[in-house]
């Protein structure tokens, strides 16, 4: 015997989407799009008519002319994902967050006290229904990577326990995307291999896999079409990085809009650091430009801080650097990282010098918005201009 199907992998429902139909009743049922310039997310009623995320607006307006398209509301969907979690660790307390809307949870042990891993997930899905009022998927498995791939198949709202005497039979019939690290290209460079299943590749040798794929890619790969994945349920791991970032669209930007772009990031971002007594050591400024190539700048400071105005005027140091190259090419995506967390108590106290009074300050700013929300106070640069945000804080690989 291998072992259980302990590890849930739960996983939301087109996430901001539901929120959106959970909110207002009159758009469930019917195509949504969240986000204008950039699809964030779609229902599965947009999904159908082929629209996905990341794709251009103007695309998935031309697939599906009914859509209703709505604002991001990032406040609204942090507040359902600190709920959803909130049932997770009531579940168990061995639970590890991926991204804003999915966990695995480890749930072995808790037979005698709360039933069979089975019974635990209908469980879960239920209280998320009826607590949160949103639909989400579950795959039980023996790993993380199994627990995944069949909370994918079972979607949308669905459950799929794979117990270990029938992974073979589930895994390798499967087309070889659902593999956790193939995506287009990889995808594409199997089929022209004439690999289409998950099992055509386990059928391989693991060194013609690495030769085929790259050594790192191939092994990896090989290994899990082949049921190999010894990775338990961490919850242990601290964040490297916190990050966000701002889908644009297409049209031209100006400097200036820009610029309130980057403040709405950086103000939201330094108020995560001090919400969780963290400094960064480094910010990283992320661009998509207008051909969809990718570029970082960043720039690290010899003492790591939390202080909004410092990680602003790093932030818009790279931003001014990156301009004749943005201009010339076109942008539709601003993001930025902060990295190189670590403890705010593990930084030598300053001498006292004013620095125009930031840290009172942030101080001030983020009780207000404690108190009255996120949006209850702006800069001047922001008055009469969009607010919206388009990605949340999410955490990113260490």
């Amino acid at each position: 015997m291998r072992g259980e199907a302990t590890v849930l992998h739960a996983d939301l429902d087109a996430f901001y989407a539901s929120v959106e139909q959970r909110d207002q009743p009159s758009l469930r049922g019917r195509p949504v799009i969240v986000g204008g310039g950039v699809v964030l997310a779609a229902s599965y009623e947009a999904k159908a008519r082929g629209v996905r995320t990341a794709m251009g607006g103007r695309q998935a307006r031309e697939l599906c002319p009914d859509a209703v398209v709505v604002r991001p509301r990032m406040d609204a969907y942090s507040a359902a994902s600190k709920d959803v979690f909130a049932i997770f660790r009531d579940t168990t307390p061995l639970v590890e967050g991926i991204s804003i809307d999915e966990a695995f949870l480890e749930v072995g042990g808790l037979r005698r006290i709360s039933g069979t891993p089975e019974q635990i997930a209908v469980r879960l899905r239920e209280r998320v229904r009826v607590e949160v009022g949103l639909p989400i998927s579950v795959g039980v498995a023996r790993t993380k990577y199994l627990a995944k791939v069949a909370s994918a198949v079972s979607k949308p709202d669905g459950l799929i326990v794979v117990e270990p005497e029938r992974e073979q039979e589930f895994l390798l019939p499967l087309p070889v995307e659902r593999l956790w690290g193939v995506g287009k290209v990889t995808g594409a460079k199997l089929h022209g291999l004439g690999i289409h299943t998950v099992g055509e590749l386990a059928d391989l040798e693991a060194a013609t896999a690495e030769r085929l794929l790259g050594r790192a890619a191939g092994a990896h790969l090989h290994a899990l079409a082949r049921l190999k994945d010894p990775r338990p349920v961490d919850t242990t791991k601290r964040r490297g990085s916190i990050g966000s970032q701002r889908a644009l669209g297409s049209r031209p930007r100006t400097h200036d809009e820009l610029d309130v772009f980057l403040t709405q990031i950086v103000d939201r971002l330094g108020r995560r650091l001090r919400e969780k007594d963290r400094v960064c050591r480094t910010v990283v400024l992320r661009l998509r430009y207008g051909d969809f190539a990718k570029a970082t700048r960043s720039r690290s400071f010899r003492i790591p801080s939390d202080r909004t105005a410092l990680l602003l005027s790093v932030a818009r140091g790279l931003l001014a650097a990156a301009m004749p190259e943005i201009e010339a090419r076109g942008i539709t995506l601003i993001g930025v990282s902060l990295t190189g967390l670590g403890r705010a108590d593990s930084v030598p106290p300053e001498l006292d010098i004013d620095w125009d009074d930031g840290a009172r300050l942030d101080s001030v700013l983020d009780t207000l918005r404690d108190r009255f929300g996120a949006a209850s106070v702006a800069r001047a640069t922001q008055l009469g201009r969009d607010p919206g945000w388009s990605t949340p804080v999410l955490p990113e690989h260490e």
